[in-house]
């Protein structure tokens, strides 16, 4: 069973250059790659500079993605809020929010959608549990190894099988890449082994979003959007993993 995963700072749907607000870039960019699943950070949520636009449902009607999670993680003082959000073609059989906040420290957490998939070749119905973590972590290198040992010690994934298919993905702003080789490889993870720069998006040269997989899935190809309007519609550019579920 394949399918296509897209994970994508949005920075809610504001230009990283321009400033500008406008839905149908990010509409446009996720449509031209096709993905099965969409994990989207930055996700605003009735605030006033987005037109008080709920984005989750906005985007997932623009891109016929019927099946959503939202969470939000930061409020903001004048109305409103912003968070992670997962836009999807499959049905999800369950999705959960895990807390990575830190005191004193802006929130942080990681969206967890759980999802039955059908392996190709097999007649009836024979499926495969598939556990998709959307994640966004915080700025300072501190922060983050608190953030992602919380996550690896969190339910339901401290109880998951090491065969079970797991992929996490999102911001993980890992600016000195070294978050894979020191705490998500020796959990069982793995990642493309190369460096993907994706902001800022006008001219990348941070690889601050990242995907890795464990179990009974493979990564077939990792790359980062090349479509022009991509470097218009956020700060960051979108990463494409095709995966293989065995």
């Amino acid at each position: 069973m394949r399918i296509r995963l897209l994970t994508w700072n949005i920075h809610k749907c504001i230009g990283g250059l321009d400033r500008r607000y406008d839905p149908e870039r990010i509409r446009e960019t996720i449509a031209h790659y096709g993905p099965d699943v969409a994990l989207l950070q930055e996700v605003d949520n009735a605030v006033k500079r987005s037109n008080k636009d709920r984005q989750v449902d906005l985007l997932g009607e623009l891109l016929g993605m019927r099946h959503r999670s939202y969470f939000p993680n930061v409020a903001i003082r004048t109305g409103g809020e912003y968070g992670n959000a997962i836009l999807s073609r499959f049905p999800l059989t369950d999705t959960q929010n895990i807390d990575l906040s830190i005191k004193y420290k802006k929130k942080r957490s990681v969206l967890h959608g759980r999802y039955r998939v059908r392996l190709n070749g097999h007649r009836g119905k024979h499926t495969r549990t598939l556990h998709i973590y959307n994640m966004h972590l915080g700025l300072s290198g501190a922060e983050r190894k608190v953030q992602l040992r919380k996550f690896l010690e969190s339910h339901p994934f401290n109880g998951l099988h090491e065969r079970t298919p797991i992929v996490v993905a999102g911001d993980l702003n890992d600016v000195w890449g070294t978050l894979g080789p020191k705490l998500l490889e020796p959990a069982g993870f793995r990642g493309i082994g190369r460096v993907l720069r994706t902001f800022p998006a006008y001219a990348p040269v941070r690889a601050l979003d990242s995907v890795y997989v464990r179990g009974q899935v493979k990564i077939v190809k990792v790359f980062r959007a090349k479509v022009q309007v991509a470097r218009r519609a956020s700060d960051h550019l979108p990463l494409i993993a095709d995966l293989e579920i065995s």
